[in-house]
């Protein structure tokens, strides 16, 4: 008689992961799990296939070694927990209802998705939104992600890419800044207070102050006094209340200025930004139709705004 397996599918979920980390507290991390839940996992997998999965190592060495075998059969068993994803994506794709599970940044939901959101919603008020707000670059598998908006060059591996707004970066202050009236050229920040942005990152194409400030002919050498933080939106918020001149992303400013709140300094300066905001998702995902739905909505939101 055929012998039956047993589902394994968190122990197979819980090895995959440890394979691809190459540390059980890692994949503990990934899975919301602790690491002693992961390695128990592992044995009993290992048990029930009456082999090993990774090499003991010698103590004080903290990264696992796939066994010969392990290593042959990990492409099928990773491809195979892909293709029940899919599967179980395929019985719901027809349908808005449900979680839709979205990565942006927190500045971006602050700034531009949740003063807006309110418009899907009644759109598709079928479809409940799960927003995940992150810096850094989650990674969809692992985190059941199906849709985001990420700010860069487009091009993130094994995801479908769609460019959604350009931008462009320059100087901000409240109306009733005390130094408004001293700012006639760009060369009069260097004797104000500026507010600087942690969170982003020059190496991969972000504009800061020192290249802003290079672009509009001021001298490198000049002191940059001010406010050092690491949160783009409060960033913003810190200009609105007057502390000093920001840096603005234009997409993130835009309701501000609309608002009065914040007022553009130099116009007739531009500085375009490198990187522009894409809506991101799997490829396997692109029919899902709640994914389509609110695809198809950013894209209308973004088309107001280049209008």
């Amino acid at each position: 008689m055929k012998r039956k397996s047993p589902v394994y599918l968190n122990a197979l979920r819980a090895f995959e992961a440890s394979a691809r980390h190459g540390s059980f507290s890692a994949a503990a991390e990934e899975l919301n799990v602790t690491a002693a839940a992961v390695g128990q996992m592992v044995r009993g997998l290992e048990d029930w296939l009456g082999m090993p999965l990774f090499q003991r190592s010698p103590s004080g060495k903290t990264r696992l070694t796939l066994t010969a075998n392990a290593e042959r059969a990990l492409p099928d068993i990773r491809a195979g927990l892909d293709r029940l994803s899919i599967g179980l994506e395929r019985l719901r794709e027809s349908t808005t209802s449900g979680i839709l599970n979205v990565t942006v940044s927190p500045a971006f939901a602050a700034k531009w998705l949740l003063p807006r959101i309110d418009r899907f919603q009644a759109r598709c008020p079928e479809t409940d939104i799960r927003l995940e707000t992150s810096l850094k670059l989650v990674d969809y598998r692992a985190h059941g992600i199906d849709v985001g908006v990420r700010y860069g060059d487009g091009n993130w591996a094994g995801l479908v890419a769609e460019k959604l707004m350009d931008e462009e970066i320059f100087p901000v202050c409240s109306p009733g800044f005390p130094d408004i009236g001293n700012l006639a050229e760009p060369d009069d920040l260097t004797r104000t207070t500026l507010i600087h942005d942690l969170s982003v990152d020059p190496a991969i194409g972000f504009v800061t102050w020192d290249m802003w400030l290079r672009a509009a002919g001021v001298s490198e050498s000049q002191p940059q006094r001010g406010m050092r933080i690491d949160n783009s939106a409060a960033v913003l918020q810190a200009a609105i209340e007057g502390r000093g001149v920001a840096l603005a992303r234009s997409i993130l400013a835009r309701d501000d200025l609309a608002a009065g709140r914040l007022q553009r300094l130099f116009p007739g300066f531009q500085v375009p930004s490198k990187l522009a905001y894409y809506v991101v998702y799997r490829a396997e995902y692109a029919s899902l139709a709640k994914l389509q739905a609110f695809r198809n909505w950013l894209i209308e939101e973004a088309a107001t705004i280049r209008a």
